[in-house]
């Protein structure tokens, strides 16, 4: 099996198209897509792909665009032959915002939400890619590996009490309920912060702020998550700041986080006495 994210009837002699954001999560990921031998396509995200990615595909394969060329992505994605999609890492939220020069597809789409926020404007864009039958993917699709486990990770039990275990993560079901964010730092039932524009390095720098013993950094998902385009990521810049912020212990969502170069990150979490928990 492929993945265990894959559509049923999913074709892999079919072209798939990675639509990629920053970082090394679309690196790995089209890494683990070449593996599986699946024909691959690049749609690269100005000022966000990775050069090293980018510089992996041949010119015939590959277009690069502004975040807001819609229509240039929908006719790439034409052009390719592409039978699916998969969006994999991050834009800047303030890409979404400010300085975004959408074509006229694109300002359609906007002009057209009543609400705008990363998770409005991905979501009708996704709906763009499918109304032109092209199937986008499950973003945790080939990367099964990545994914956060259930129980002790790192350390052989989590170094707080359950009862605060589970305040944690009422608190980061909360936020994410609310759209405000998919985490939050707990202490002995105390809400230190919760994560929200400013993204989660914030957060746990703020949280690092007070008092760190027995701290516990909850990263989850809200119900109903769209994982076509908005999956929780940890990864190594994560853990550098939580050791920065003086917190040692993190819950982490099973097979719903995305724990990125996971052996590298167990290996230096373990050599930090960071502790790992999937709950």
């Amino acid at each position: 099996m492929l993945s265990a994210f894959l559509p049923p009837n999913f074709d892999p002699r079919r072209p798939l198209a990675l639509i990629a954001g920053r970082g090394r999560y679309p690196l790995l990921t089209a890494e683990a897509i070449r593996r599986a031998g699946v024909p691959l396509r690049l749609i690269a995200l100005e000022e966000e792909t990775m050069p090293e990615l980018t510089a992996t595909f041949p010119a015939g394969e590959r277009v690069e665009i502004n975040v807001g060329q819609l229509g240039k992505m929908l006719g790439a994605l034409r052009q390719f032959g592409a039978g699916y999609a998969l969006m994999a890492g991050q834009v800047k939220p303030k890409r979404l915002f400010h300085g975004l020069t959408p074509d006229l597809k694109a300002a359609q789409i906007l002009f057209s939400l009543k609400r705008r926020n990363a998770e409005t404007i991905f979501g009708a864009i996704a709906n763009e890619i499918e109304k032109i039958g092209i199937t986008l993917l499950d973003a945790r699709s080939f990367i099964d590996d990545q994914l956060a486990d259930a129980g002790p990770m790192v350390g052989k039990k989590l170094p707080v009490d359950r009862e605060y275990l589970e305040h944690g993560i009422h608190i980061a079901r909360e936020i994410a309920r609310l759209d405000i964010g998919q985490g939050c730092v707990v202490r002995k039932g105390t809400v230190l912060a919760v994560e929200a524009f400013e993204g989660t390095d914030a957060m746990l720098r703020r949280a690092g702020t007070f008092k760190t013993d027995e701290t516990l950094f909850v990263k989850t998902v809200k119900a109903g998550q769209d994982y076509r385009f908005d999956v929780p990521v940890f990864g190594l810049r994560t853990l550098e700041t939580m050791r920065e912020a003086g917190l040692s212990a993190a819950a982490l969502e099973a097979g719903k986080v995305i724990v990125l170069e996971k052996p590298a990150v167990l290996s230096q979490a373990k050599a930090w006495g960071i502790s790992l928990y999937g709950f």
